[in-house]
């Protein structure tokens, strides 16, 4: 066989024969969700949900709505944060493009149709496809519809803290510091005299009230996980303790109190549960930041047991200028949450919601937002959040929830046969030559009961 050069430069042909297009062979977990969301009709649905805001026979076919709400799924499973980053990554992947449906003729949707869609389709066409998503679980016996876990966590916005200004003079971060140093007798002061006088000053906090960003005004100042203060947003999940499935993702202000968020992932998850055929949830778990004694109230009217820790108090509880239930809610819930079963759900809450987060904002890349405003940003984390959903339930089905994890399935598969076939090879050793080889064949014994159930579903798994 003679040796192939590479050529630096190629005349492309102008015609080839389809036989000689070279086909993906696709990805195993990506057909395996496709078949899934076939299975539900997944398309058909959203194609019914969007048809409303499209024009009936007229004009060129637009991006069907499935491969649109895929693309956005990529962003979760392939760990890609930004819409340009989604199209490239769909642009260069043939097996991407198998999950999409296109042809090896067609051509990827690219950011700007995403952009135009994601605008045209409104929060509850994004809402809709979110609950879609929770049906196939309840399908699929993962929505237990018991107990619900809420918890919240801040995502950073797509605007810059040396942005902000003023509310009330519209004046930037410099401007402002130029007056107070000229109030203080600072004639003309130099930028390195504005820098020394900024370091020196002792009251150097900025509030949402007084300050504002100018290109995202729904933004709000915050701390986030690691500190740092930025301009941000707040997420909240509702999950269902017993499967993880998310039930309720919504997006806020970061200054919203979570005391005033509770009641509407309750209200939310009651309709998407509703939907879904559901029994309503009848005990709801959160830390003391959702602790109210209206919100107590709220939730004893409507028959929900809560488990929400109370914040400690030196000041003795008056009730006399209450209203009627609000004494009986607080005690209830005070009763409740000292008993044994309030620690095993706040473990659960903390264990199962924050690893939710880990899956949705650092694995699939939503903890920094490229969009801006409420509606935008919620409409792409509701998909973030489905997507979550749907690894939940391709790992309680097939044993794997990424496309990465089955990847690590096949290395971790062939190890695992390695150290089979090294086990078997011993144990024949041992007894055909009648060599006690005591040390070998104990590596070998210890090498076939590391072998556990999960690590045998692996194999099986890997091999199909």
């Amino acid at each position: 066989m003679a040796l192939g050069k590479r050529r630096a430069e190629h005349q492309q042909d102008l015609f080839i024969p389809a036989t000689a297009v070279n086909r993906s062979p696709g990805h195993p977990f990506y057909r395996r969700l496709n078949e899934l969301l076939a299975e539900a009709s997944f398309d058909e649905e959203v194609e019914e949900l969007c048809a409303p805001f499209y024009a009936e026979g007229r004009g060129r076919p637009s991006i069907p709505p499935g491969v649109y709400f895929r693309m956005l799924l990529i962003g979760y499973f392939e760990g890609i944060d930004s819409q340009r980053g989604i199209a490239w990554r769909c642009a260069d992947s043939r097996s991407l493009q198998e999950f999409l449906g296109l042809g090896p003729a067609a051509r990827t949707p690219d950011h700007s149709s995403l952009t135009r869609l994601r605008k045209r389709l409104s929060l509850e066409t994004h809402q809709a496809a979110f609950d879609a998503v929770i049906r196939i679980a309840k399908a699929k016996g993962l929505v237990k519809g018991k107990t619900l876990a809420v918890d919240s966590t801040t995502l950073e916005a797509n605007a810059a803290m040396k942005a902000i200004v003023r509310r009330d003079t519209g004046k930037n971060w410099k401007e402002y510091v130029r007056g107070l140093a000229e109030d203080e007798g600072l004639d003309d002061p130099s930028d390195d005299d504005l820098r020394r006088f900024d370091r020196s000053r002792r009251d150097k906090k900025v509030s949402n009230k007084d300050w504002k960003s100018p290109s995202d005004p729904d933004a709000r100042i915050a701390k986030m996980k690691d500190g740092r203060t930025r301009l941000a947003y707040k997420a909240q999940h509702a999950i269902d303790t017993d499967t993880e499935i998310i039930v309720s993702a919504t997006i806020h202000r970061a200054d919203s109190p979570d005391s005033e968020l509770l009641k509407d992932a309750v209200i939310d998850v009651g309709g998407v549960t509703e939907s879904a055929a559901t029994p309503n949830f009848r005990e709801v778990v959160a830390d003391k930041g959702y602790f109210k004694v209206a919100m107590l109230a709220w939730l004893e009217d409507r028959d929900i047991r809560s488990y929400i820790s109370q914040p400690r108090s030196r000041n003795k509880r008056r009730w006399t200028d209450k209203p009627e239930g609000h004494e009986r809610a607080y005690r209830n819930n005070r009763r409740r949450s000292a008993g044994t079963r309030s620690s095993e759900l706040h473990r659960l809450r903390s264990e199962r919601v924050e690893r939710s987060f880990a899956h949705t904002c650092r694995t699939g890349r939503a903890r920094r937002t490229w969009l801006r405003g409420v509606a935008d940003v919620t409409k792409r984390y509701l998909l973030q959040a489905a997507g979550r959903n749907l690894g939940t339930i391709m790992r309680s089905l097939f044993g794997f929830g990424t496309p990465r994890a089955l990847q690590a399935a096949g290395a971790a598969a062939v190890e695992l046969l390695s150290d089979l076939v090294n086990a078997i090879t011993a144990f024949w050793r041992h007894f055909a030559t009648k060599v006690p080889g005591r040390t070998e064949f104990a590596i070998a014994t210890r090498s076939v009961k590391s072998l556990s159930p999960s690590s045998a579903d692996l194999l099986v798994h890997s091999a199909a």
